[in-house]
């Protein structure tokens, strides 16, 4: 009876742990990377380009084949002996074939080279995809943080509110301020009260959607209350240029541009193989058996020397061994004119390459582009960190001298709460400026090539 009791306490601690697990940023990114639909449609991809691989080999080894047939045959047929006869008969055919293409303008192996493009090139996609969900739960993993810490300042705010309340509540029955000055104070209690609801509900939408993006369910789930630092006020990188040389050498949609020009160039070789002679060659084995239905299986044979007739057994394995044949065939095949369709084959895999040529060059124009606004964004962002941050400080100054002057009664309720209500908006505002600016430098680095999970 205790170990089934220890047992169940340990399975319900063991459901609560799991119950309040919090997630980590790094735990989030990888189990998206894990479990998200689109990487593993992305890895079947992989698995369906390697396929083509398996096939295309297959193509340079040679097909065999077996073949066996029954025939029944009612009336009249062309008998053993080459005359016409008027019988029931029943035959069995057997055949073996091979062939195999020895050379056809290097199609086989040009399709090969292709099939293993198709296979860097899915493996490209997937690290695309990985990394673009990668850095969408990054921002909304830091949209859940900067909803915490608007939370944590409402509620500070209406604390504060609910001292207020307090004091102007003793001052009032004291006879110090009139009922009007309490009446503020009190809705301003509930004003920040309201407004940690509202904050409370932007955090569960945030946690909501990052549970969504995460493809699990948002009941209990939370993430781990980790401290974003002031984060640094130089900027990571000299420039948005070196920036995008530097993306240049690894960006898996830079690389799969390119993996496009070498396919595209492969294609070409592909048409103007059709220009190639295609030289091949099989090889076949052939054998029959055939009977009279009702008869035995025996032939008449008449004896050279003698003259004299007899009846010799002509069973199912003495026709298969005196029916077999051997066969094969060398054959060339030499085009000649076929309506220009193998021109315009080329001519058509010649333009597909320019198509892919401008293509690559328009992926490193929109990477550019791309870089160079998140390299401004940052640089803004930065800046209006500075500002925010800056005016934060002056902010809590402000409040500073106006608590004094409201504690010694020279600063009227009103005014008070206009100084306090700015204090609110510049943490706020800093907040939002922090975030801004840490999600824009991971922008950065993501381009760059360097871990955004830190």
């Amino acid at each position: 009876m205790k170990t089934k009791i220890v047992l169940l306490a340990g399975l319900l601690l063991s459901l609560s742990a799991t119950a309040q697990k919090k997630w980590t940023l790094k735990d989030c990114v990888d189990y998206a990377v894990k479990h998200n639909l689109t990487i593993k449609q992305n890895e079947i991809n992989v698995q369906l380009a390697e396929k083509d691989v398996a096939i295309a080999k297959g193509n340079f080894l040679p097909s065999l084949n077996a073949s066996a047939s029954q025939n029944v045959n009612f009336g009249s047929f062309i008998g053993q002996s080459g005359s016409r006869i008027s019988r029931n008969t029943r035959g069995n055919g057997f055949g073996l074939s091979s062939s195999t293409v020895l050379y056809n303008g290097n199609r086989n192996k040009n399709t090969l080279k292709q099939s293993k493009l198709g296979v860097e090139g899915s493996k490209l996609d997937l690290k695309t995809n990985i990394n673009n969900i990668s850095l969408n739960v990054v921002q909304t993993y830091l949209n859940v943080l900067f909803a915490k810490e608007n939370l944590n300042v409402a509620i500070v705010q209406a604390e504060i509110s609910k001292k207020q309340i307090e004091r102007a509540q003793a001052q009032f029955s004291a006879g110090a301020i009139p009922k009007g000055d309490l009446l503020n104070v009190q809705s301003t209690a509930a004003n920040d009260a309201q407004n940690v609801v509202l904050q409370e509900n932007t955090l569960n939408l945030a946690l909501l959607q990052l549970a969504q993006l995460l493809q699990i369910s948002a009941d209990d789930f939370d993430i781990e209350a980790i401290a974003v630092d002031s984060p640094s006020t130089a900027m990571l990188y000299s420039s948005s240029k070196e920036v995008y040389q530097r993306a240049l050498l690894d960006r898996p949609e830079i690389d799969r541009a390119k993996l496009n020009v070498k396919n595209a160039d492969l294609s070409i070789d592909l048409a103007r193989g059709g220009f190639l002679p295609t030289l091949s060659f099989s090889a076949n084995a052939s054998t029959s058996y055939q009977t009279v239905l009702g008869e035995k299986d025996v032939i008449p044979v008449r004896d050279p020397n003698t003259g004299v007739v007899s009846l010799q057994n002509n069973g199912f394995f003495t026709q298969l061994d005196g029916n077999l044949g051997y066969g094969a065939v060398l054959s060339l095949n030499i085009p000649i004119f076929n309506g220009f369709q193998t021109k315009n084959r080329v001519d058509r895999s010649v333009i597909n390459k320019k198509i892919s040529e401008i293509a690559l060059e328009n992926q490193k124009l929109q990477l550019q582009q791309t870089i160079e606004k998140a390299y401004l964004d940052a640089k803004a962002a930065l800046k209006t960190y500075e500002a925010s941050k800056a005016s934060l400080d002056a902010q809590n100054e402000a409040f500073k001298n106006a608590q004094v002057s409201y504690d010694y009664g020279s600063m009227t309720q009103f005014d008070f709460d206009q100084v306090r209500n700015r204090l609110v908006n510049a943490e706020g505002a800093m907040i939002r400026a922090k975030y801004d600016y840490v999600f824009k430098t991971k922008v950065l680095k993501f381009y760059f090539g360097e871990s955004i999970v830190d």
